[in-house]
Order: C-alpha cells, then sequence, then structure tokens
C-alpha cells in the first residue's frame, strides 16, 4: 500500500481491488466500534455501485460490527423507475446489504411519491438523525452521488434535491453494466447534496477501475471547485481516498 495527503485529504493505493475494499472495510469497521464506544447508536449513509462491491462485501462478513445500534440511509435514487427495478440504489443496497445485516433502521429514498414531499420527508429525517459516517465512490465525471458538475453546489442550501445526470453520468451506468444502453437510463434522480454529504465527520471513499482514473486525477490535482465535484474530499477533516491501481493510473508517483 502507498499513502499519502492532498490538502487534508488522506489518499491509499492498493495493488488490487480485493486489498483495497478489505482495507477499507477494517477501517470502517474499527471507525464504527470508536464511535459505538461513546454513543448508543450512529447513522451511516452508504454509495450503491457496482464500484462499492468490494466494500460491502467486507462489511457485511465483518462479524464484530454491531449493525443493530446503526440506522442506514443511501445517497441517491432515480426518477422514474418501478419499485422493484434491479437498477434502482435502494434495491441495490438491499441486495448488498441492507437485507443481509440486522440494522437497527433502514430509511430508504422513495423517489416515487411527490418530488417534493419526499425532498421534505428525506431531508427532516437526515436533520434528526445526524450522520457520522459516509461511505461513497465518485464518479467517472467526478461526481460524488448524483452531484454531476453541471448541478453541483458546494454551498447547496438543500439537504435532498432533484438533478437532471448529465450524459457521462448516465453512460457511466451503461459501462458498469446496470443498463443495457443509455436510453433506458433516467434523466433525473434524486440526490443527497455536497453540503450534506461532507457534513458527516467520517467520510470513507472508494474508487477502483481504470474507468475512474480521470475523476481521481482531478480529485486530487485539479482545482477545488464544482468542475469536479469530488475535489471538495480535500477540505474535509476526515476523509479517506481508497483507490486500486488501476484509478490511481494518472496521478503519476503523488505518494
Amino acid at each position: 500500500m502507498k499513502t499519502f495527503k492532498k490538502d487534508k485529504l488522506t489518499v491509499n493505493i492498493y495493488e488490487s481491488r480485493p486489498d483495497m475494499g478489505c482495507a477499507a472495510a477494517k477501517d470502517i469497521s474499527e471507525r464504527i466500534a470508536a464511535l459505538l464506544s461513546e454513543k448508543d447508536e450512529i447513522n451511516m449513509i452508504f454509495a450503491a455501485a457496482p464500484s462499492q462491491n468490494e466494500v460491502l462485501s467486507s462489511l457485511v462478513a465483518d462479524k464484530s460490527i454491531e449493525w443493530g445500534r446503526i440506522n442506514a440511509f443511501h445517497m441517491d435514487e432515480y426518477i422514474g423507475l418501478s419499485k422493484d427495478a434491479p437498477q434502482r440504489f435502494g434495491n441495490f443496497l438491499g441486495d448488498h446489504i441492507f437485507d443481509l445485516v440486522g440494522f437497527k433502521s433502514v430509511n430508504y429514498i422513495k423517489s416515487e411519491n411527490s418530488i417534493e414531499e419526499e425532498c421534505e420527508r428525506y431531508s427532516k429525517l437526515l436533520r434528526d438523525n445526524p450522520i457520522s459516517i459516509v461511505v461513497m465512490g465518485i464518479g467517472e465525471n467526478g461526481h460524488i452521488a448524483f452531484n454531476d458538475p453541471p448541478v453541483a453546489d458546494f454551498n447547496d442550501k438543500a439537504l435532498v434535491k432533484p438533478v437532471k445526470l448529465d450524459d457521462i453520468c448516465r453512460n457511466q451506468q451503461v459501462n458498469d453494466g446496470c443498463f443495457a444502453k443509455l436510453e433506458e437510463v433516467p434523466e433525473y434522480a434524486l440526490t443527497l447534496t455536497v453540503p450534506m454529504l461532507t457534513s458527516a465527520p467520517y467520510l470513507f471513499c472508494i474508487v477502483p477501475a481504470p474507468t475512474k482514473a480521470w475523476a481521481v486525477k482531478e480529485t486530487l490535482t485539479g482545482s477545488i471547485d464544482e468542475h469536479c465535484p469530488a475535489s471538495v474530499l480535500r477540505t474535509h477533516e476526515n476523509a479517506t481516498l481508497y483507490l486500486d491501481k488501476d484509478s490511481a493510473g494518472l496521478i503519476g508517483d503523488m505518494a
């Protein structure tokens, strides 16, 4: 493993995706234990994407985690897909972690509801249950959650908002094998905003694969602004970025 700091962000690079996922899960598990030694329960947000497979499977396998003291949330959801569509992020998380361990509660974004009412409902849940840990990724266009460059706002007043997805983001869903073609990918979604995500005291960002190499490079070497929303991680006091050799392929010898 190589490790270094870029501004406030800790960056760890591993030889393989499995190594990356195991290491991230170990760090997350240790942080959960530390927080639960101080309080009765904590709240966590999870990203839904194939890039998270290794860390989620490692978390599920960790029998030391007291899931019954954790309330789970997720960070974004498509608008317009049926409730049972496998591409829905809530269903992905159900399959990969939410239905596999005994959380105290699981709080889904219900994008089939009135958009305005759902934004209000989920925002209230987040305000009432301050988040301790976010387990997240970075998109091919540098997005975090569905805060694509055209709609990301580091000073957003909202906690949850509807957004139009850009073409790079929608193509990523095809590249990831979630949809057969671009036309099937919804154009709109609900997302937690950048300030909502970064309000959590601990961020664990897991980013494998060569398709993420450009986004990783911009995150670490570009300007800190909405052209690459993930660049905001460099301003966070307790954020860690986990990479494999492929996703770190364009950053040179920063370590």
